[in-house]
């Protein structure tokens, strides 16, 4: 994970953490393993989180709520394969939590670009459209949030990089170029919301770069 995830994903905990500390404040939840995960959460105990918030299961199985806190104690454990499977569920149960899709799509971006000498490329190719199209749909619902746009960006690049290694069965000039200038596009719209990401220029000139080699 780049130090640009890292810096989005400590934005994104700061203000989980600040909702969640407002809830515990109004409301106690009545399932003490659930209470036990919070706090953990809170502390920075991604793992214990993990422990206690299944020990929760199956009592809070249908509700979103508790189920986002494992998929994020997961997500930040590491485990992005269950970490995505669970925020599938916070989605059949909250489909219009921006969030939720979000983190699923990252889950999956990260392990479709993560070594592994037993995943193919065409099962690569499908954890990268299955993010692209979450990534769309947390778009189509909070049409603000610039690192929406981001993330989707690095997904088409991503996606452009696998289209485009010649030699593996999913190699297809036409669709690399597609996904790279679907990157670029997501990239120019980043930088509509603050021109002085330089971290974002570098990215947008590198996925010209990528395109234009295609060519």
């Amino acid at each position: 994970m780049n130090f640009k995830s890292i810096r989005i994903g400590f934005s994104v905990l700061a203000l989980a953490l600040t909702t969640m500390t407002v809830q515990a404040q109004q409301e106690e939840h009545s399932n003490a393993n659930v209470r036990l995960g919070q706090k953990a959460l809170l502390d920075g105990d991604f793992k214990s989180a993990v422990t206690y918030l299944e020990k929760a299961l199956p009592a809070e199985e249908k509700d979103p709520s508790v189920l986002y806190l494992l998929g994020y104690s997961q997500f930040q454990s590491g485990d992005f394969l269950k970490a995505s499977n669970t925020f599938g569920k916070v989605i059949a149960l909250a489909p219009t939590n921006a969030n939720a899709y979000y983190y699923k799509a990252k889950a999956n971006n990260t392990l479709a670009i993560t070594p592994s000498s037993t995943m193919t490329d065409a099962k690569r190719l499908e954890l990268l459209q299955s993010a692209i199209a979450d990534y769309t749909k947390a778009i189509s619902i909070n049409k603000t949030d610039a690192k929406l746009y981001q993330n989707r960006a690095i997904a088409y690049r991503d996606l452009g990089i696998i289209r485009s290694t010649e030699g593996g069965n999913t190699y297809n000039k036409v669709a690399a170029t597609e996904a790279y200038n679907k990157a670029i596009t997501d990239f120019e719209k980043v930088l509509s919301y603050d021109t002085a990401r330089k971290d974002i220029q570098t990215e947008l000139k590198k996925a010209k770069v990528y395109r234009d080699l295609l060519k």
